[in-house]
């Protein structure tokens, strides 16, 4: 935490409207003051305090910083040299095959590459990440050891959450013992993976799941592929298990394909389904498959959070951290073309934070909130978004990150 004055930011204070649309969004130029963290004034002009340290934004944006929520850190050619990825043949069978080769012998390279990758997401305008976590018998709890060491030595830096993640099947490869074992070694929630097509015994696998959160006290974030009525299917044991150990608003489904695969009546219930449960849901707006309702699911109070899953690794070469672009395809993917689509997007980077509600009253920056923002080169969120704008500063409780990419080497060879 740090004391901190921002000079000349720009505020979104308002939507302008003609003929009934919103046609442009208001700003003004402000003073911040940052103590202890927390935003303690926003006025025209501040006189400098003392004891503060000053940053210039020359009338840019500021902004909710960005909230990574979906992520494997522990395993990424990121920073490596260039590969790219083996043809699939047997499916999600293919990549875990290859890992049970691959994750050992990255081992040696895994924690400079992992914080690299942190490096880059705080770049990109992020202050808090949450990383899913290989627990599996080809690694172990190495795979932990490497994200723990690493989320560690930034946490003046950002929040995190380490999801012990059984990539390779929770009870097709017998990791019961180990997943409660890594809960009790850094942690923070339960991972799974597709109980029906990896573990072929969806009441089993998330019975298990469950028991393993509410032992360790923790949430629960599971990668959900499976499509259409065996998705649903499975989000509905979910829910009622989830509802009989009252995790209610701690369980997310990460991708949830199958919500893109619903529609009509059984969308509805499934929806119906999930709020019982206060399920949350994390996607990757994926183009190449029928996308999840993001805004349907907004509509009925579901929080829906983006994630880049990876920024390059033997499962994708594609992502790259940069979280306005993804906003920017979710606005293409939805058509959100207006002023006020545009700039309501931003909520689904920041934990449903933008600075004005669809009514285009001013809820954020309020004095009183944690300072956790970042500064854009762009007139207001809907240009930000739309065209992709490059962020300048990131800024943690008050303090602006500065990173030294330079204590971190880069491998010339590896895997």
């Amino acid at each position: 935490m740090q004391n901190l004055l921002i000079k000349n930011a720009r505020l979104e204070t308002g939507f302008e409207e003609q003929d009934g649309v919103t046609i442009k969004t208001k700003t003004e130029k402000k003073d911040i003051l940052v103590r202890q963290g927390v935003i303690v004034e926003s006025n025209d002009s501040i006189e400098v305090p003392e004891d503060v340290a000053i940053l210039e934004a020359n009338g840019q944006l500021l902004m909710p910083s960005l909230r990574e929520m979906h992520i494997h850190i522990d395993k990424t050619y990121f920073s490596g040299p260039w590969k790219a990825c083996k043809p699939i043949t047997k499916g999600i069978f293919t990549r875990i095959e290859e890992e049970q080769k691959l994750l050992p012998k990255q081992l040696a390279v895994a924690e400079k590459r992992a914080e690299r990758v942190v490096q880059h997401l705080l770049d990109q305008g992020h202050t808090h990440i949450r990383t899913h976590c290989n627990i599996d018998p080809s690694i172990g709890l190495k795979n932990l050891e490497v994200t723990v060491n690493v989320l560690e030595r930034y946490k003046n830096q950002l929040t995190y959450e380490i999801v012990a993640f059984p990539q390779h099947g929770l009870l097709r490869s017998n990791v019961e013992g180990l997943m409660r074992e890594a809960m009790q070694s850094g942690a923070t929630l339960v991972g799974g993976v597709d109980p029906a097509t990896v573990d072929r015994d969806i009441d089993r696998s998330l019975e298990t799941m469950v028991d393993i959160a509410v032992q360790a006290g923790a949430g629960m974030d599971i990668h959900l592929h499976d499509p259409d009525s065996l998705g649903a299917f499975t989000f509905d044991k979910l829910a009622t298990l989830t509802k009989q150990a009252s995790l209610e608003g701690k369980v997310t489904i990460s991708h949830a394909l199958a919500l893109g695969d619903l529609s009509g009546n059984d969308l509805k219930e499934t929806i119906e389904m999930l709020q019982s449960a206060q399920i949350d849901i994390t996607s990757t707006i994926p183009i190449n498959r029928p996308t999840v309702p993001i805004f349907t699911l907004d509509k009925a109070g579901i929080p829906v959070s983006v994630g880049h899953d990876s920024l390059t690794d033997h499962w994708s070469p594609f992502g790259t951290g940069n979280t306005i672009e993804k906003l920017s395809i979710l606005a293409e993917r939805f058509k959100l073309i207006d002023e006020k689509s545009l700039s309501q997007a931003w909520k689904f980077a920041s934990g449903g934070i933008a600075p004005l509600n669809e009514s285009g009253k001013q809820v954020w920056p309020k004095v009183g909130d944690q300072a956790n923002m970042l500064l854009v080169d762009a007139s207001c969120s809907a240009e930000a978004v739309a065209r992709r704008k490059s962020i300048s500063h990131t800024i943690h409780q008050g303090k602006k990150i500065e990173i030294n990419k330079d204590a971190v080497q880069v491998e010339t060879g590896g895997f």
